[in-house]
């Protein structure tokens, strides 16, 4: 299983995170980030040969792109070609992950994952392992709390974002068993070829080289 993580962002943890990483996906300036923070993640990205992949969100830095906006599938389309250009303008770009409202808008919205597949063109797309299947790459999270549905615990819920001890044990057994545990108390299956660190979880990131080493022995 790779080790992901989206970046340029504004955390600012990108040289602590990026030597465990197999993957960094790269923000392109519409839910955040800008120019200037693209190129030098991708030339850390390269320094530590981690794939790069592209991450659109909605243009909605308020909301950090986390609320979805009333927009056609063409607008959608147009969204996501201009950053993912954005980034190849910079670096190759090996996949695409889209961020927020419009990652979750993929398995939600038909109209949505249409627009987004328009505009990666032949490049896989990343999304959640429950909802994965057909697409590139298939996501877990180590640091989120799911619920019986596959679907993430809202982050306006205190639950929703694991600590320390909760992001390993959920990482091990999603290793060793191929599930998690859910908020219910239940266990959900999850076939995961990728495993999501947010730079924005200090516990996340307090525990990457455990994550690491988890991975490897896995």
């Amino acid at each position: 299983m790779k080790l992901n993580c989206d970046m340029a962002e504004g955390a600012g943890c990108e040289a602590a995170l990026m030597p465990y990483l197999d993957q960094a996906n790269i923000a392109c300036g519409a839910h955040a980030g800008g120019p200037e923070l693209m190129r030098s993640i991708v030339a850390l990205a390269r320094q530590h040969d981690v794939s790069i992949g592209a991450h659109p969100g909605y243009p909605d830095r308020e909301h950090f792109g986390r609320e979805s906006l009333s927009a056609t599938p063409d607008q959608i389309q147009a969204w996501v070609t201009e950053q993912v250009e954005r980034l190849a303008a910079m670096s190759p770009v090996d996949y695409v992950k889209p961020h927020g409202a419009l990652y979750h808008g993929m398995h939600q919205q038909p109209t949505v994952m249409e627009a987004i597949r328009r505009a990666v063109g032949e490049l896989p797309l990343m999304g959640p392992a429950p909802f994965a299947e057909g697409l590139g790459w298939s996501e877990a999270f180590a640091d989120r709390r799911y619920q019986a549905d596959g679907t993430l615990v809202p982050r306006s819920e205190a639950r929703a974002v694991l600590n320390e001890t909760e992001t390993l044990a959920q990482v091990r057994q999603l290793i060793s068993d191929g599930s998690v545990t859910t908020d219910s108390g239940g266990t959900l299956a999850l076939e995961a070829t990728t495993l999501c660190v947010h730079g924005d979880n200090p516990a996340g990131v307090r525990v990457i080289h455990v994550i690491r080493e988890i991975l490897d022995a896995g």
